[in-house]
């Protein structure tokens, strides 16, 4: 969200820095609009004046014992004047901050520039690709014949995109996020949340997927409540409206969380899998920061997302986003790709963003530096990492000639023991 007055002093610098980002702003309508905001708020300043000098008139009429009707009429006007342009302001701005809503956020000089994926820049590989002695299956055809998956049962009872996790398949979705929530509050200090899943519009709108994305989203039909995207929404705007000490930064949280989206613009791609679906849950983490510390911050939440492929012994690549592929709110996003053997590429399974003041503009959260006035925070966010892709990850990288799946041994602990999933006995 941007101040109109920013937008206003800097409109030029604010579009050439947007470049192919902000083809969808309507920059002539923003900009006519901003030039009519400036004359009538500089009409109304000068009726104001008129009518604080013709009040003084009044008064003085009135001490000196003179007829002040006509004067007082004159200022009656004045002040019906002041009413309806102040009227008219305010229509203005709300049609400004609707068009100020709906512009992203300025990438940060270090983003590279470009309009499409294939314009990302790969920061850094971990892990060796794994070399197998026979044609590696997809996850689907693995979950489905080792009795783990079941996407049939999952489109009778719901519809396309949705899958049901079955027996050692649940289980091993459950393991994987307590083990995602001990890493990260243990090793790297975040702190546990348990969010709504369902939030309100004000929310929503805080952290960026209103009012554009908002057919992305699944809405409540009596109620003005949505099913939360990612716990991103949530946990934000845990502090929407406050002001926070500069002593409590930063605040780091975790939160695992079912997420629902419609992907609306994914018509015909992973129609298959686990991949893209309309439900599915993910361990997220959220961190608010000095402006100052916010970058460094950005690596440190994505190094932690990183320990979770690490330590499952994952192979993945860093990817920077360019400033045409990032996110609406993001400033500078870089995103792990985890390696799938039956695509014979890297896939996301995890996106870290630093958003800067974008989204405590608009969700109002600020701290106070010591000796200063409240200034917006930065907020964070990283998945740490999406459960059902690492499903996906660990039945692909793991599979044995077999048919059998080996677990990762970080993960067995949380697997009761269980080394191999394999393929259930007939009766």
């Amino acid at each position: 969200m941007y101040d109109l007055r920013t937008l206003r002093d800097q409109f030029d610098s604010i579009q050439e820095q947007l470049a192919p980002r902000g083809q969808d702003v309507p920059w002539p309508e923003l900009e006519k609009l901003l030039y009519n905001r400036g004359e009538m708020i500089s009409q109304v300043e000068a009726l104001r004046h008129q009518l604080k000098k013709g009040s003084e008139e009044v008064a003085k009429l009135k001490r000196a014992k003179q007829p002040a009707e006509d004067a007082m009429a004159s200022m009656r006007a004045v002040g019906d004047s002041i009413k309806k342009q102040e009227e008219q302001l305010r229509t203005l701005e709300e049609q400004l901050e609707d068009i100020a809503l709906r512009i992203p956020n300025i990438p940060h000089f270090t983003v590279p520039q470009g309009t499409q994926a294939s314009e990302n820049v790969e920061t850094r590989r971990w892990g060796e690709i794994p070399t197998f002695s026979f044609q590696p299956k997809p996850h689907w055809e693995l979950g489905e014949s080792l009795g783990i998956l079941d996407f049939e049962r999952a489109t009778k009872i719901a519809g396309a995109r949705f899958s049901i996790a079955m027996g050692l398949g649940a289980q091993l979705e459950r393991a994987l996020a307590t083990f995602m929530l001990d890493v990260h509050i243990q090793a790297h200090g975040y702190s546990e949340v348990l969010p709504p899943y369902l939030v309100n519009r004000a929310s929503m709108t805080g952290t960026g997927q209103l009012p554009k994305f908002e057919t992305d989203l699944f809405q409540l039909k009596d109620d003005d409540f949505f099913l939360i995207p990612t716990a991103e929404v949530p946990v934000t705007n845990m502090y929407r409206d406050e002001i926070l000490e500069d002593t409590a930064l930063p605040i780091r949280h975790v939160a695992h969380t079912p997420c629902f989206r419609r992907e609306a613009g994914s018509y015909g791609q992973d129609t298959r899998g686990l991949i893209r679906m309309h439900q599915f849950n993910k361990v997220e983490l959220v961190a608010f920061s000095h402006p100052d510390h916010s970058y460094t911050e950005l690596e440190r939440i994505t190094n932690s997302a990183e320990s979770i492929l690490q330590s499952l012994e994952l192979p993945y690549r860093v990817v920077t986003l360019c400033s045409g592929d990032m996110g609406f709110s993001a400033a500078k996003t870089y995103d792990l790709e985890v390696w799938l053997p039956s695509q014979e590429k890297y896939r996301e399974i995890s996106s870290c963003s630093n958003f800067e003041a974008f989204q405590a503009r608009r969700a109002n959260i600020r701290y106070r530096p010591k000796g200063g006035k409240p200034e917006p925070v930065h907020t964070l966010n990283g998945s740490g990492v999406a459960l059902g892709r690492t499903v996906v990850a660990i039945l692909e990288n793991f599979q044995q000639e077999d048919g059998s799946v080996k677990i990762p041994k970080a993960l067995q602990p949380y697997m009761y023991g269980v080394e191999f999933i394999t393929r259930p006995k007939t009766q």
